[in-house]
């Protein structure tokens, strides 16, 4: 069992908790069958992923092959048993060139940006989202979604299950939509085998909810508390939890809720964080009790509960930015509840 420390002092520290791979993700790694492509690898998740499945096959002691497709593969991708290849998905010509493999990540997506530009959101979501199930024919795909395709939940009701259907807000969530149903189509006719990851949220020191909180009270902005409820998992459980979510793969489609066990309080959080930056916290709005609330029991039940838990995170992030750590400056706008992004 890892021990985790007390806080995350420098990026290379904060790199490797990203990327170590749990004992029950090596061990899979020795039965899995065939070589990885990380399809998309350049994003806020991706670099991890990449890492973390480096780490995983060398610990497994079973060699094989690690692609990292991206339209511009960047040098810290590569390393060890990781081969880039250079690839704009919304090329179809581009995507058929890639080499097969029985093992694909999925992880292209676009959100920030989006109003104003909708058509290339829906191109980026939906174009190559079919290019890349009709090139890996025959493959497991695990395919990163998101909690936005859920309607905006009360916390009365504990949250979106994997049962809840899809009621999108907005034209992202909508083209997020569009995208599981371009792997859906290759799965309804048994082409490919597909997990559909609805991630809701993923956090690290430099980016999330928790980073948002503490850049706010840090810089003494009041925090708006009218979605006042959240769900977060430390982005390298999510990792973790996505790798080892090949073996779930299925046709039809499998869909998972990833994110952690908790449905915490933003006003509550936000204190915390305000004692660990030594900061008075002020507050806007009132709580409305609605927000993109999801329900994890199934993948924690299949995986455990993330290996980091929430009391941690608030540390870590707290103490990040106490010291001016860096951030990746990408808000994450979770108190958005009207689609626009």
């Amino acid at each position: 069992m890892v021990q985790l420390p007390d806080r995350i002092e420098s990026a290379a520290q904060l790199d490797d908790l990203l990327s170590q791979p749990s004992p029950a993700l090596v061990e899979q790694f020795r039965h899995l069958v065939g070589d990885i492509a990380i399809v998309g690898a350049t994003g806020k998740v991706g670099p991890s992923v990449v890492h973390m499945t480096r780490r995983a096959v060398q610990e497994s002691g079973v060699p094989r092959r690690i692609l990292v497709v991206a339209r511009k593969p960047t040098a810290d991708l590569i390393g060890p048993g990781v081969e880039p290849c250079t690839c704009d998905l919304l090329d179809s010509h581009a995507v058929a060139a890639l080499p097969r493999v029985p093992n694909v990540i999925y992880l292209v997506g676009r959100k920030f940006g989006s109003t104003g530009s909708e058509s290339m959101t829906w191109g980026v979501n939906s174009i190559a989202a079919y290019h890349a199930a009709h090139h890996f024919r025959g493959s497991r795909i695990v395919a990163f979604s998101t909690g936005c395709v859920y309607p905006v939940m009360d916390l009365a009701t504990g949250g979106a299950t994997e049962a809840t259907p899809v009621a999108p807000v907005g034209e992202y969530a909508m083209s997020c939509v569009a995208r599981e149903r371009m792997f859906d189509y290759f799965a309804d006719q048994k082409l490919l085998e597909v997990v559909h990851l609805r991630l809701n949220y993923a956090v690290e020191c430099r980016y999330g909810v928790l980073h948002d909180l503490a850049t706010r009270i840090w810089q003494g902005e009041p925090v708006d508390v009218t979605t006042g409820y959240a769900n977060a998992i430390w982005q390298g459980d999510c990792c973790d939890q996505a790798l080892r979510a090949l073996s779930l793969a299925s046709s039809p489609a499998t869909i998972l809720n990833v994110t952690g066990p908790e449905t915490f309080s933003i006003r509550q959080v936000a204190l915390q964080l305000g004692e660990i930056l030594g900061k008075e916290v002020t507050f806007t709005g009132q709580e409305n009790g609605l927000g993109y609330l999801s329900n994890a029991s199934r993948a924690n039940g299949l995986f455990g509960n993330p290996r980091v838990p929430l009391a941690r995170l608030v540390q870590w992030v707290g103490h990040w930015v106490r010291q001016g750590g860096t951030s990746l400056g990408k808000p994450t706008h979770f108190e958005t509840q009207d689609g626009k992004y």
